[in-house]
């Protein structure tokens, strides 16, 4: 199986809180930045999708474990995997970790829906994309 796609950055001073603490939410940006990384890696923005397809990936589920603080100026991981793929349905699951510390896990779960809101096929060429790269799949 492939490795994960890595994305690195320093924690900003404007994402920590009154205790120096980086705030709960902004691992979920986070994960967000990691999943970007990896489409890029797979040759594919959603910027291109979203606007070649007209299709996007809603998030339908997030979650995060988190298990030591993260604080200003560490410097960031994200490991980000795909570990769902089917023709509605991507999910990707994460570790966030400064050096060899571990700060959180998590998961989300996205579905591919049109402009209008509704559920839809993701477009071919994305799939294959995703793919072609040894992603698990399943095929419905």
């Amino acid at each position: 199986m492939r490795q994960p796609t890595e994305s690195r950055f320093r924690v900003r001073y404007a994402e920590t809180d009154q205790m120096g603490v980086v705030y709960y939410a902004n691992y979920l940006v986070w994960m967000e930045v990691g999943r970007s990384d990896f489409c890029r890696e797979r040759g594919f923005s959603y910027r291109e999708m979203e606007g070649e397809e007209k299709a996007y990936l809603a998030v339908a589920e997030a979650n995060c474990r988190y298990m030591a603080p993260a604080r200003y100026d560490n410097e960031i991981v994200v490991e980000t995997e795909m570990t769902r793929l089917n023709r509605r349905v991507v999910e990707f699951s994460y570790k966030i970790k400064t050096g060899s510390t571990l700060l959180a896990e998590g998961r989300t779960v996205h579905v591919v829906i049109g402009p209008d809101g509704r559920p839809r096929q993701m477009p071919e060429r994305y799939l294959k994309l995703l793919q072609d790269k040894g992603a698990p799949s399943e095929n419905h």
